[in-house]
């Protein structure tokens, strides 16, 4: 986002045009830019926490220390404060492959909102190289001990301490192929005591509204690892709604007060893929090597992954974007991938 003060101003004027009674801001950039402005939305609701809870949520060093305290494992990982500090990590204790991830995924510059990328480091050159293309605004730098394992999350609505939705999935695969947005995704059961912990660590945040709370599943010990908090409707979402979870509903009807029954039962198995998604990994990996994709040792080949995940399709999968009672959204995202592709 280049002009944020430009964004939130135009949004507000559709506010007043529609009188929208609630507003859902989709992305962090969006969330960051309007949860300062809530003054002026006037009887509109917008159905997410204070602007400082907000970036505490998203500030991965502070929710990885409390997410300590409450008993969630978390990666063994160095803060490197300064790019100078940063430089030391080859000779840490960690040693490699190294997982690097700027405090928060969205920087913030006076007139814009940069979008930050988790990067991973094989050795001492390959630290080098990713350093540099660090901006100032990714520091502080979390160095993590790579988890290796699948991805999984727990989604929940909590509204005035009270859950009232929960789902749970896990990646089958991403976008980058070493770790990323899900592009191939199972809604799984929810394990009652890592469900328990998410929402006592979103509680000591001050947390109100729905977010995902994303592990990894070490594939060693089977142990969850907390990677992060996503704050706000997350990329998977049509997942939760096939599988019978509908979170913006509920965070719609919690917002204007109605009363709605807890969600805490959906359909398990369900799988959704999302299109353009699964197409950008197929060429990632069919133009590049394990090496350059910084894929963990062990994982499954290309065609492995054809074999074992059904890499072109499965009998069940649901297509993420293209629903034919409204292919309108498949079709511009379609246009924008060639246009992006020439």
């Amino acid at each position: 986002m280049t002009a944020p003060d430009a964004y939130t101003a135009r949004i507000l004027e559709q506010v007043r045009t529609h009188a929208a009674d609630v507003l859902l801001p989709i992305s962090e950039a969006s969330l960051l830019a309007l949860l300062g402005a809530r003054g002026g939305l006037g009887a509109c609701r917008l159905p997410f926490p204070e602007l400082d809870v907000f970036r505490r949520v998203t500030d991965k060093e502070q929710v990885l220390a409390l997410a300590s305290e409450t008993g969630i494992a978390v990666p063994e990982q160095l803060v490197a404060r300064t790019r100078e500090d940063a430089a030391q990590l080859a000779g840490g204790r960690l040693g490699f492959p190294l997982v690097l991830k700027p405090w928060r995924s969205v920087a913030e510059a006076a007139q814009s909102r940069v979008q930050l990328r988790v990067l991973h480091a094989r050795d001492a050159a390959g630290l080098e190289a990713q350093l540099s293309r660090l901006p100032d605004a990714a520091f502080p730098l979390l160095a993590q001990r790579r988890i290796v394992g699948p991805g999984a999350g727990i989604f929940l609505l909590e509204w005035r301490g009270e859950l009232r939705a929960l789902f749970a999935h896990r990646r089958l695969r991403e976008k980058p192929p070493s770790g990323g947005v899900s592009v191939y995704s199972e809604s799984i059961a929810a394990d009652p005591q890592l469900v328990a912990r998410s929402r006592e660590l979103l509680s000591r945040l001050g947390w109100q509204g729905v977010a995902m709370v994303e592990y990894k599943m070490d594939a060693a010990s089977g142990t969850p690892y907390l990677m992060e908090i996503n704050g706000r409707l997350w990329g998977s979402l049509q997942l939760a709604i096939d599988a019978g979870v509908d979170f913006p509903s509920l965070l719609v009807a919690a917002a204007l007060d109605e009363p709605s029954e807890p969600v805490t039962a959906w359909r398990t198995g369900a799988r959704l893929r999302w299109e353009w998604g699964n197409a950008d990994y197929l060429l990632a990996r069919l133009r590049r090597s394990d090496a350059e994709l910084s894929m963990p040792a062990g994982a499954p080949g290309l065609w492995e992954s054809i074999g074992r995940q059904g890499l072109l399709w499965r009998p069940g999968d649901r297509l993420e974007v293209l629903r034919f009672e409204d292919p309108a959204p498949f079709l511009l995202e379609t246009w924008r991938w060639f246009r992006e592709a020439s």
